[in-house]
Parts: C-alpha cells; structure tokens; sequence
C-alpha cells in the first residue's frame, strides 16, 4: 500500500489535498519544489527501476531524486492514493532535438469531474502547472513564462513555452517566442511502453542523460541547475558557479539540492 503519509512529509504538505483542480495543483507545485530531477543513477552505473517499492524507496525514504519516469510513477501512485483517477502518457521531448526525437519522456493524465487533465512533475525543466486538456489552454507561472496547449494534427497533443530562457535547464531557445517543450496522444500506455522508453533513454550513447550527471529544483520564481560541474541559479538575475573539487560538488549537491552522495560515489562520476 501506498504510504500517503510518508510522500505527503517528503514533499512539505502537511494535510493530503483534496481531488480536485486546486488540490492537484497545490500537489504537484510541492512535488517539484521538493523533489530534485536528477538522473545520477544512470553515470553511477546503478541503473534505473520502474519498480514502484524502488522508486518510493529512492525518492521518498532516501530522499534521492529522479528522473521522468521515476518521478511521474511516484505522482502517479500518490494522485491514485489520493483519490485522482489518473494514467500515464508517453511524449516526445523537443527541445533541442536532432529530427523526430524518440518517445522519452512521460506524464500523467488525470481526471477531474470528468474532465481531462494533463500532469507532469518529472518535467526536467521549468515548473508547469497542471493544464486542462483542451485546445487553446493557457496558463501562466509564478516565473513569467507562459505555457498553452494546442492540437497539431502531425503531432498530436503538443505544449509550447514562451518565457525567460535562463529559467529553463538551458535546452529552450534564446526568444521570447513560443516554442515547442514536447507533443504526446492519449491513446493507452501500457507498463511494457514504459520500461521501453525508460530503457532507451537511461542507455542511449551520446544523449543528454547518458553524457551529463544532471540535477534540478524549481524553487517559486526562479530555477536552480547543475549540470555536471556548473550550478546555475536563476531569479530575479542568473548566476553560474563552476565547481572546481569533489568534495565542493558533494557539498554542494547536499546543501543546494538534499542528495547525500558518498565520497567514493562522487568520485565515480565522469566530473573531475
């Protein structure tokens, strides 16, 4: 059984929200505030499990991180446990892709009163609040950007971004334009479709999860980054700090993010 109790402490909520549009919201700004996006597993050679018992051991009771797929099954399970009827989707991310990019990312679809919602808390990226799924939604965040859904009939469902480059993970381009952060359908996900991408994007050579030890927070306003040995704090300015020992980037990876590394564990990450 799902331990509500444990998540809703790990994420700072100290009663469980109710089912519905507000709660949802207040439910995934907490997760993503509190629970860093990082995919150190994959360059620590640990490997990534869609396990649900695993994934809450890593991002709940070890207070780890994770990435998409790790982070989406953990909202997921929470929003059943709470009372939101929701499935996962599978999305194409598209920024800074090379061509068609692969189906490497995924999300939830929740609904509320009978309506459809999409809600994604593994997001890598700047924070997006949950979204109504219907054509022409439109929603602005707490850093300025806005973020609108629109149905393109070549790709499906797809989100676009306009807003402050520097408040993404860097993959967004330098405008003030809309562009396009990822496109998925609703057709039905099974636990294989799943394990696939998962698989893909956690061994692929020469991607950006297989290349780069990456960790993120979207704290209310601004956006903080690590991305391998440079630590990007966005606000009200943007600050870079490159990281020049170990022991720093542990003692940073700690205070900055919560995620406790062993020494041995840092040194075997491609950094230094």
């Amino acid at each position: 059984m799902f331990d509500i109790a444990a998540y809703l402490d790990r994420i700072g909520l100290a009663e469980a929200p109710a089912p519905s549009v507000e709660g949802l919201g207040r439910l995934q700004r907490a997760h993503r505030r509190a629970i860093p996006f990082e995919n150190l597993d994959i360059p620590l050679g640990y490997g990534i499990s869609l396990e649900p018992d695993a994934i809450f051991d890593k991002l709940v009771t070890r207070r780890r991180g994770g990435y998409c797929f790790e982070q989406n099954s953990l909202y997921g399970a929470a929003l059943t446990a709470l009372g939101f009827p929701n499935r996962p989707l599978i999305s194409r991310v598209w920024l800074g892709a090379q061509g068609v990019p692969a189906r490497a990312h995924t999300l939830n679809l929740v609904t509320i009163d009978g309506e459809a919602w999409v809600a994604d808390a593994g997001f890598g990226g700047s924070y997006v609040p949950p979204m109504r799924l219907v054509g022409g939604a439109e929603t602005e965040t707490d850093d300025g950007a806005r973020h609108r859904l629109h149905f393109d009939p070549d790709h499906g469902w797809t989100l676009e971004r306009r807003g402050r480059y520097d408040l993404t993970d860097g993959r967004g381009p330098d405008s003030a334009e809309w562009y396009t952060q990822c496109s998925f359908s609703t057709e039905e996900v099974a636990p294989i479709d799943l394990e696939v991408s998962n698989h893909w994007t956690a061994t692929r050579p020469n991607t950006r999860f297989t290349t780069h030890c990456i960790v993120s927070l979207a704290p209310p306003g601004g956006f903080l980054a690590l991305t391998d040995r440079t630590l990007t704090i966005s606000g009200n300015g943007t600050e870079r700090i490159e990281i020049d020992s170990p022991a720093q980037w542990r003692t940073l990876l700690e205070n900055a993010f919560g995620i406790t590394l062993t020494a041995e564990e840092v040194d075997r990450l491609p950094l230094f």
